[in-house]
C-alpha cells in the first residue's frame, strides 16, 4: 500500500522555528513529526511512502534518506524549484502512486490518534473517489457534509462559500478537515488543474460528479502544529495521552 505525507509548506506561522528547518523535522518528545506519521503509516500497512520536499529541501531529503524500516521505501517528490500546495503536490507525485490500492495522503503536521486501519475498512466497504477524515470541532473553514457526502465548503471569517451538490432545501452539517484522507488512484489522471493549486479546490470540483465521503473521528485527540501556541498544545496531548500516540 502506498501513502504520500505533504511535508513542502514553509511552515511560516511556526517562525522563528522554521527558519533553521522543516516543519516536517519539528521533534515532539524527541520525535520528528515526520517519523511520527510515517511510523503510524506503516503500521496500517503501508509500504511505499512518497514525501515531497521544497522548503528547507536539502535537509528533508538527507533526513529521509538515512530513515530505515524493513519493507518500506521512502521516495520523494521534489518540488524545490516551485512549490505546489496539496493539490499540485499530489499531480507532482502521481507517477509514484500508481497502482490499484487506495492511497492514504496525510500532513506532516499533524497529530492525531485516528485509527487508520478502520478508516481503510469504511473507505474500501464503499469504495468512495475519496474518504476525508474530519472532526466536529470549531473551525472557520470546513467542508460541507449531506448524507456522509461532501457537499460544499465555506469559511465563515470571509463568507466564502461553495457548493458542489444539491442540497434541495436540506441543511449540510460542517466538519472540519483533519489532514488525512484516502484516495483512490482513479482519481490521478482526474487532476486536470496545473501548477499550485490546493486539493480542496479538487475535491470540490469532482465532488460534483464523484461521491467523496466523510470518516468522523474524535476531536479531542487531534492537533496540528501550525504555530507556537499549537505545537505547545500537540506537546501537552502527548504528555497527557501518551498510550493514544503510540
Amino acid at each position: 500500500m502506498k501513502a504520500m505525507i505533504f511535508s513542502a509548506g514553509l511552515g511560516t506561522r511556526l517562525k522563528p522555528i522554521t527558519l533553521a528547518k522543516p516543519k516536517a523535522l519539528v521533534r515532539l518528545k524527541g520525535k520528528s513529526m515526520l517519523v511520527r506519521v510515517a511510523e503510524k503509516l506503516i503500521a496500517a500497512g503501508v509500504t511505499d511512502i512518497v514525501v515531497n520536499i521544497h522548503h528547507h529541501g536539502d535537509a528533508l531529503e538527507t533526513f529521509i534518506r538515512k530513515l530505515y524500516y524493513p519493507g518500506v521505501r521512502f521516495h520523494i517528490s521534489d518540488e524545490t524549484d516551485q512549490l505546489l500546495d496539496t493539490g499540485g503536490g499530489l499531480k507532482k507525485a502521481a507517477g509514484l502512486l500508481q497502482g490499484d490500492e487506495a492511497i492514504f495522503l496525510y500532513n506532516s503536521d499533524v497529530l492525531c490518534d485516528i485509527n487508520l486501519a478502520d478508516m481503510l475498512r469504511a473507505h474500501n466497504q464503499h469504495r468512495p473517489l475519496a474518504t476525508l477524515a474530519v472532526t466536529r470541532r470549531m473551525s472557520p473553514r470546513h467542508f460541507l457534509w449531506l448524507d456522509g457526502k461532501l457537499a460544499g465548503w465555506e469559511n465563515t471569517v470571509t463568507g466564502e462559500k461553495i457548493r458542489c451538490r444539491d442540497l434541495a432545501n436540506r441543511q449540510p452539517e460542517a466538519m472540519a478537515f483533519s489532514g488525512i484522507h484516502l484516495v483512490e488512484p482513479d482519481i490521478l489522471p482526474l487532476i486536470t488543474e496545473n501548477g499550485r493549486f490546493s486539493i480542496r479546490q479538487l475535491y470540490l470540483r469532482l465532488a460534483r460528479d464523484y461521491d467523496l465521503m466523510a470518516y468522523v473521528h474524535e476531536a479531542r485527540y487531534w492537533a496540528d502544529i501550525g504555530t507556537p501556541g499549537k505545537l505547545k498544545h500537540a506537546a501537552r496531548l502527548l504528555e497527557q495521552y501518551p498510550e493514544r500516540f503510540q
